[in-house]
């Protein structure tokens, strides 16, 4: 499972072929009995009770009401359906319009309580779910939803959305409506006990607004969703406004109550951060996440700050960080060679970045799964070590002998002796210097690569690290495009390196195919960005996937975090355990803060 913070963008994409799907009604009654459920866990027993009132970390109490204004950084946008692989969908459109079967609730590894399902059935081998629909849900226009916009959404989603859904939800055998308001899937031989759970994550969409539409389509027709708002008004690529929806039908559930509080919000579109960054302080729109430290650290200052117009705060998260760094496209035949990739990583100066860019703001990323106990560490041992054991002669013997660590520049270490490592590489690999260029010795073709970015102000830290290049006497072209080319470019995997966050969490399944798994490497618009294709990575996605327990997880986990770390398809930067928040003070946040961090759809405006 994946969840990425509300207030976070990323670029979302990925991809499966699906086993055949039917779609059949009225079918027989299962002959063992499942009792109807409020909520289901991934691993162990429900933190919420059946009929709790609200999670923890919101206000129930929290007064409706005011407009919340945030800002977008990018080159616009062009479409409402963020479902389809095609154009640049509004900001805030699947949060807001959508609702979903199930909710997440963001104070558990993954556990799940009910929205358009009441309750969840499921037997103790999950080899299937029903979901029990709510019989007040409704979608915008006051239609009923119905277990034929359940099968329907699934149908649609995996045959003409995003790629990602097949993907997703590729283990899922067949379909059975058994009645208006009930809906079962069923899973054949497929192990996979997180299916039940991301398929309520499934958002609903209505059957019979989409029936006579081009569903592929990434135009600008307003939806008809279910969720707490509906899109009010907006001007094309610049500006979107959603509307609390009236009567919202699930506004006293337990997984809605204290949220989502605003009658509207609104997105204004920049081109440009340091723009953006004055528009807010100058009151334009509410709340801004900082992403830059040089920002934080310089910005942030005035009137506004100091008689608490404006808050300041970095507020402590646990979730996993992921991965951040420079992505090697594996794809292109510069890249093919591990060795290659491996000495790249010396010219990168991290420790140098922190202390002259950065304020020594950041911590050195060393994993898949930073700020987690997914996180391999030292040398494999124990259960770890039996699942690598069985791939022995397939794996590097580094796998086995070295605690993965990027280079650094601490102590002893210093860029000079790291760059003489990295010449030691590059001749193991078959290359040399001829007349100040590094080239292969056998073809040689120059040691050249270009790298892909579409922020400005990453410039800063990839400069330094061509510098570094250039004294091997390797040849890197930086290339700035705008976001929207960007985007296009990544989908396609035209590009040779980029920076690029890989997000996880506390419960990775399914989706680690997405990243990882062979089949994705040449499906356009998946997240396997590096053309991750080896065998023993297959296997061990398939092993964590199918992970009975938490503490098989774990292990499991553990094997693939090493396996890929050890492939070096990344460059791996730095992360932050915090959340750089600003807001003006009419904004007010719940007391307490979950393990996924700041949270905006539970805040509200001060009357």
């Amino acid at each position: 499972m994946i969840k990425i913070p509300k207030a976070s963008l990323c670029i979302f994409t990925a991809s499966l072929l699906l086993a055949s799907t039917a779609l059949t009604a009225e079918a027989e009654p299962e002959a063992r009995a499942t009792a109807p459920l409020h909520g289901i866990a991934m691993h162990g027993a429900l933190k919420y009770p059946e009929g709790f009132r609200h999670f923890e970390y919101v206000n129930p109490d929290a007064p409706k009401g005011g407009e919340l204004k945030l800002s977008v950084v990018t080159n616009g946008f062009d479409s409402f359906n963020p479902f389809v692989i095609r154009g640049i969908a509004a900001a805030g459109i699947n949060t807001y319009v959508y609702d979903t079967l199930l909710e997440s609730s963001a104070d558990e590894a993954f556990s799940e309580y009910g929205v358009i399902a009441e309750t969840v059935e499921v037997p103790e081998d999950r080899s299937f779910v029903i979901f029990n629909l709510n019989k007040q849900a409704r979608f915008h226009d006051g239609k009923a939803i119905t277990a034929n916009d359940v099968a329907f959404s699934f149908k649609i989603l995996t045959t003409e959305g995003h790629p990602f859904y097949k993907n997703y939800y590729a283990d899922v055998e067949s379909v059975t409506i058994e009645n208006r308001h009930r809906v079962r899937f069923d899973f054949g031989d497929a192990d996979n006990r997180e299916l039940p759970l991301i398929l309520g994550q499934m958002p609903i969409l209505p059957e019979h607004f989409w029936k006579d539409r081009d569903f592929q389509s990434s135009g600008l027709t307003i939806p008809v969703g279910s969720g707490p708002y509906r899109i009010a008004s907006f001007e094309a690529g610049r500006s979107v406004t959603y509307e609390r929806v009236d009567n919202y039908w699930a506004e006293d559930l337990g997984t809605r109550r204290g949220r989502f509080n605003f009658d509207r919000v609104s997105y204004e579109y920049y081109n440009d951060d340091t723009v953006a960054l004055e528009a807010f302080k100058a009151g334009n729109f509410d709340f801004r996440l900082e992403t830059s430290a040089k920002n934080w650290a310089t910005a942030y200052t005035g009137r506004q700050f100091e008689n608490g117009d404006i808050v300041k705060a970095a507020v402590e998260h646990h979730r996993p960080t992921g991965m951040q760094g420079f992505l090697f496209n594996t794809r292109k035949p510069v890249f093919r060679d591990p060795l290659v990739r491996k000495a790249l990583a010396y010219g990168f100066d991290f420790e140098w970045a922190n202390r002259n860019l950065f304020f020594d703001q950041y911590t050195r990323t060393s994993s898949y799964f930073e700020n987690s106990d997914l996180a391999s560490s030292g040398l494999p041992d124990g259960r770890e070590l039996a699942i690598l054991d069985n791939y022995r002669d397939q794996l590097s013997p580094a796998v086995f002998t070295e605690a993965y660590s990027p280079p650094d520049t601490v102590g002893e270490n210093t860029l000079r002796g790291n760059l003489r490592t990295a010449l030691k590489l590059l001749t193991n690999a078959g290359y040399q210097i001829r007349d100040g260029k590094m080239v292969h010795s056998e073809t040689g073709k120059p040691l050249a690569f270009e790298i892909l970015l579409f922020q400005k102000s990453f410039e800063r830290v990839v400069l330094p690290f061509k510098q570094n290049l250039e004294k091997l006497g390797i040849d890197v072209t930086v290339r700035m495009v705008d976001s929207n080319q960007y985007v296009q470019r990544v989908r396609n995997f035209d590009f040779d390196m980029i920076s690029q966050v890989l997000p996880q969490s506390d419960s990775p399944g399914n989706e680690q195919r997405d990243y990882w798994h062979s089949s994705n490497a040449g499906v356009a618009g998946s997240r396997n960005f590096m053309g991750v294709s080896d065998p023993v990575v297959d296997s061990l996605v398939e092993l964590v996937i199918q992970a009975p327990d938490r503490e098989s997880l774990l292990h499991r986990t553990h094997a693939l975090d090493r396996v890929l770390l050890h492939g070096h398809y990344v460059i791996p930067h730095w992360h932050l355990r915090k959340d750089r928040i600003a807001y003006w003070h009419q904004l007010k946040r719940p007391e307490l803060t979950p393990k996924d961090g700041v949270d905006l759809n539970n805040w509200w405006i001060e009357p």
